[in-house]
């Protein structure tokens, strides 16, 4: 063998090790079907797909975090909690060839878990962030606070920590009332067009209360610049906005009744917050299926938001999911 392929040889082995023992710092998602044992999921794979037999984009599921693996087993008679996926997910439309083109790296990566907090505060306002400029994934796209879930973390210590380390909020898990509104199958880039996948997440979108009003909020408010440079609170009508601002459609947004901007409050880099105005039409952009992204609501987080107006309609007769 020549030098130059045994060198080969040995940086693709120390890539696969590298990859190995990333594998095993992580919270990976796991599947079960018809009670069998749980098993890694696979990058390239649809989480949604597996259980809906690849067609539907919903399903309903329930899962468990034990021993660091995030476990989802599809249920049935309509006891679970939604999964969903975009119709343009990436791994709904992945043929073969572009599956094994994918570099080995990211392919031996799995299925990551993260979990995103819907602050709704006492008087029925939710909290979102806009993603700081130079982020990799998702520039400043708005979003709830969130990231990964951490090793030996249950999902409400993982949303509560990644809430205080991107906006400053501290919250005792005794004085919030959690409830699981759903699962979300994040990939990045989220369409075929804008590039192949390189990202790949099952997102648990959390809802907390709290006693507190927004402005209680806002004024405990320290944002990290490096993750957050703006936030702003939504109330139900705008929310019910973003919500009808499909993404992938060309459905008329209705901003009737909604003023044309909204405060928010800009994150400089030093932390400090000062406030501007945000046409109210920004919020309700949709993703562009090519070029560069824009500022935006995400996907993920307008299906959130979709449960979250759920749970308001239906709050006289409130359905709860247990908390993982």
């Amino acid at each position: 063998m020549d030098t130059v392929r045994r060198e080969q040889v040995v940086m693709d082995t120390v890539r696969r090790e590298q990859v190995v023992m990333d594998t095993v710092r992580r919270v990976l998602v796991h599947l079960s079907r018809n009670n069998a044992a749980p098993h890694c999921a696979r990058f390239v794979q649809s989480i949604t797909g597996h259980f809906s037999g690849s067609v539907g984009d919903e399903v309903l599921v329930s899962c468990s975090l034990e021993d660091n693996r995030f476990v989802l087993c599809g249920v049935e008679g309509g006891q679970g909690i939604p999964l969903k996926r975009p119709a343009f997910c990436p791994f709904k439309h992945l043929s073969i060839t572009e599956a094994a083109a994918i570099p080995l790296d990211i392919q031996h990566r799995g299925v990551d878990v993260g979990v995103a907090v819907i602050l709704q505060s006492a008087n029925q306002k939710v909290l979102l962030t806009r993603r700081a400029a130079g982020l990799r994934i998702f520039p400043n796209v708005w979003v709830p606070p969130g990231g990964h879930v951490e090793l030996d973390e249950r999902l409400l210590d993982a949303g509560l920590r990644e809430l205080e380390e991107e906006t400053g909020l501290t919250l005792e898990p005794q004085d919030i009332s959690p409830h699981i509104l759903g699962f979300w199958e994040s990939v990045y880039p989220p369409m075929l067009s804008r590039g192949m996948p390189q990202r790949h997440h099952i997102v648990t979108y959390m809802l907390l209360h709290t006693s507190l009003t927004h402005l209680q909020l806002q004024a405990c408010l320290r944002p990290d610049s490096a993750e957050v440079s703006g936030c702003v609170w939504a109330d139900p009508p705008l929310a019910r906005a973003i919500v009808s601002s499909v993404d992938g459609e060309e459905s008329p947004v209705s901003l009737n009744g909604l003023p044309l901007t909204i405060s928010v409050s800009e994150v400089s880099p030093d932390g400090t917050l000062t406030e501007s105005d945000l046409p109210v039409s920004v919020l309700c952009d949709r993703a562009p299926a090519l070029g560069l992204d824009v500022e935006r609501v995400s996907t993920g987080t307008k299906y959130a938001l979709e449960l979250w107006l759920k749970t308001l309609a239906n709050r006289s007769d409130p359905v709860s999911h247990q908390s993982a």
